[in-house]
């Protein structure tokens, strides 16, 4: 796999390689509309950017224990395909694994929820300046009986020269991972980021989030500092 990967690096332009490095602080995991770990988490992230190819890795640790439950490590690998003044399309898959205190070996690749890790193939959409709408569909491919297939739609909103990121996703069939027994609606919100001045050179971005899913009849308001270098 390395091999291949690193055959693909070369083969789309190795002049234009670069590495991004950065952590979030955030009062709350809450992904898609689930709230993970019922704690604040610590998310530091590691992507590497080589032309159209991008490899990255991503984790959430809850600072408390109790919440080491929801502990998370995820790798992917995506393409993208620019389309000029149509945007661009993005496609990859991500391995989620999940190192919990109990979890199955991190080399346990067997199915039926019994393993470690699940795979998710993804295709998203990226819209142009004109039209700055994402669109991005998910299907749990390895380790998921039910093959989850999760929809999302997105697009920023100006509001008294704030940027509003509208999000609004949905699982349309059952699923046993969102606790869906047919097409529900599962993730609404929107997200406002701000810039937290420390001093005149330095300054933390600030993002609070507030996700509502129609379907648990739940709503959150989440925090997060993050620092990216």
């Amino acid at each position: 796999m390395l091999a291949m990967l690193a055959g693909m690096v070369f083969a789309l332009g190795a002049g234009a390689q670069s590495f991004s490095i950065g952590t979030d602080l955030v009062s709350r995991y809450v992904w898609r509309g689930t709230d993970f770990g019922q704690s604040a988490s610590l998310q530091p992230s590691l992507v590497f950017d080589s032309h159209r190819l991008e490899i990255g890795t991503w984790a959430s640790y809850s600072i408390s224990s109790d919440g080491a439950d929801a502990n998370e490590h995820d790798v992917w690998i995506a393409l993208n395909f620019p389309a000029g003044s149509f945007g661009s399309v993005t496609a990859g898959v991500t391995d989620y694994y999940f190192p919990s205190p109990d979890a199955a070996d991190f080399f346990d690749l067997s199915g039926n929820g019994e393993g470690s890790h699940m795979f998710e193939p993804f295709v998203a959409y990226a819209g142009p300046k004109t039209i700055p709408v994402t669109l991005f569909l998910a299907v749990f491919a390895h380790n998921d009986p039910d093959h989850s297939l999760y929809f999302e739609a997105g697009i920023p909103v100006r509001v008294d020269n704030v940027i509003l990121e509208l999000t609004a996703g949905s699982v349309l069939n059952r699923s046993a991972v969102y606790g869906t027994d047919e097409f529900s609606i599962v993730n609404l919100g929107f997200a406002v980021a701000k810039d937290l001045r420390i001093s005149e050179a330095f300054a933390v971005p600030l993002t609070v989030s507030y996700v509502l899913n129609p379907h648990l009849e739940r709503s959150f308001l989440v925090a997060g500092f993050s620092i990216g270098l």
